[in-house]
């Protein structure tokens, strides 16, 4: 996920407006520009002209093989010139000519310019100047020129420049990492417990189209049939177990993943209890010497890297020990997510130890635990309230010294309530985007939720590509 800024480079601070007697022949103002796909995005926005043309190479178009800029967005670099430098504030058009010789490549180093060409009084009194625009790369091809003529400010002033909005752009990139990491991976056999829904069964189709996975369908086999149809989804190429209803899908789909058939188990349409209870039976369930934990892979727009949060589905209440074993379930994810030695926040209401808050003397018995080697491979700090976890300003001004506060790869909370309400305080309220999986049983179990994103299905079905595979 990228957080961009809408201004990309430095806005001047001050203006000043030129009138038609002080404008003179020859005069000229330029900037100069990156087009970046951040520029290509906010045009996009604005507009409302998202031709793929512009998103991807080759979009149906033979003459141009890379993703290429609007021909307006050079107008509108030209419009800043004249409303900023040239003449500046005040600044009306009247008319503009653009001739548009040559696509402006994604990546493009341009120069706009404007350079007064002419000045008339039209018999009405009307003072007009024209000026010629030219946009070259920097190869020095022109790549469009043209005119504009324009009304100049009445008197000459200087002026504070207006300050920019902060704006964020959000463009949510974690399933594309994640897929990217599977490139060289096979499908993943998987168990798909009751799709009886559309967007559990088009999750499954979009993992198999994807490569990511091999789906086995368990459910009632007339419904998804019909479900399928009425959806216009092939589903004619996977496998199928006929189930009668909800429970009995569930213990077909833990059976063959105990058998060893397939790789992994993904939630359907049924509820995450009916599954769970399959998957953590003492005779037939897919338990191992490692307690099972749940950790949500989230990317949140104002943090700079995947932040893995944890428990906020299986464990509801887990003390000190469970604690242990779900922090450690953790960092196996984290390394099979390319972290080396994950530092793990230890979250509670404060960050300092009070008996009457249990989650504060668990944090400090986890971090003993890890300086003893009971708990491995990682960096743990706590408690530490939310605040100073994610902000190393927050850890200054409180006085905090802590190699984890503010650069957390894995947050632990207190509970499950916790957990899922951050989790979900962060997708609903900060455009998070959030894949989960369950650990520690015999193959990764995928749990999504109704309200979970496509996208999100679909990372979730990567991670258990990446941990199977590890």
């Amino acid at each position: 996920m990228t957080v961009l800024p809408s201004a990309l480079h430095k806005p001047i601070t001050t203006l000043t407006s030129l009138t038609y007697d002080e404008l003179a022949i020859g005069q000229c103002a330029s900037v100069s520009r990156i087009l970046t796909q951040t520029d290509i995005n906010l045009f996009a926005t604005m507009s409302g002209n998202v031709d793929p043309l512009h998103f991807r190479e080759g979009a149906g178009n033979a003459m141009v093989q890379q993703p290429v800029g609007y021909g307006m967005w050079a107008g509108a670099l030209f419009s800043g010139l004249l409303g900023t430098r040239l003449p500046g504030p005040g600044t009306i058009y009247h008319k503009q000519n653009l001739k548009f010789l040559a696509p402006i490549l994604l990546g493009a180093h341009v120069t706009a310019s404007v350079t007064v060409a002419a000045k008339k009084v039209t018999p009405g009194g009307c003072h007009l100047v024209e000026l010629d625009c030219a946009l070259i790369d920097q190869t020095g091809s022109l790549l469009v020129e043209g005119s504009a003529t324009v009304i100049p400010p009445l008197e000459h002033l200087d002026q504070d420049a207006q300050s920019l909005p902060d704006l964020q752009f959000i463009a949510h990139d974690q399933l594309d990492i994640l897929t990217a990491k599977c490139a060289d991976l096979d499908p993943l056999p998987t168990a798909v417990i009751y799709p009886c829904d559309r967007t559990s069964l088009e999750g499954a189709c979009d993992g198999a189209r994807l490569g990511l996975i091999e789906p086995v369908l368990v459910g009632p086999l007339d419904v998804i049939t019909a479900l399928a149809r009425e959806n216009g989804l092939d589903i004619s190429a996977f496998r199928f177990i006929n189930a009668r209803h909800e429970k009995d899908a569930a213990a077909k789909g833990v059976a063959l993943a105990k058998a060893g058939d397939v790789g992994a188990v993904m939630k359907g349409s049924l509820h995450t209890d009916e599954l769970m209870a399959a998957v953590v039976r003492r005779d037939g369930g897919l338990r191992t010497y490692r307690r099972i934990s749940h950790v949500f892979v989230v990317s949140v727009p104002t943090y700079p890297k995947p932040l893995l949060i944890t428990d906020g589905v299986i464990n509801i209440f887990p003390n000190a020990d469970d604690k242990a074993h779900i922090i450690q379930n953790a960092v196996g994810l984290a390394n099979v997510l390319g972290v080396k030695t994950p530092k793990v926040g230890i979250l509670s209401a404060i960050e300092t130890v009070n008996p009457k808050i249990i989650s504060t003397v668990d944090a400090a018995v986890l971090c003993k635990m890890a300086e003893r080697g009971q708990i491995k491979g990682a960096i743990l700090d706590g408690p530490l309230a939310f605040d100073i976890a994610i902000s190393k300003e927050a850890a200054l001004t409180k006085g905090i010294k802590s190699q984890v506060a503010g650069d957390p790869d894995i947050l632990l909370a207190p509970d499950l309530a916790s957990a899922n309400m951050l989790v979900k305080q962060l997708a609903f309220l900060s455009h998070a985007d959030a894949a989960g999986i369950v650990l520690g049983a015999a193959v990764p179990v995928i749990l999504t939720s109704r309200a979970d994103s496509l996208s999100a299905r679909l990372a979730s079905c990567a991670l258990a590509v990446l941990l199977s595979n590890n």
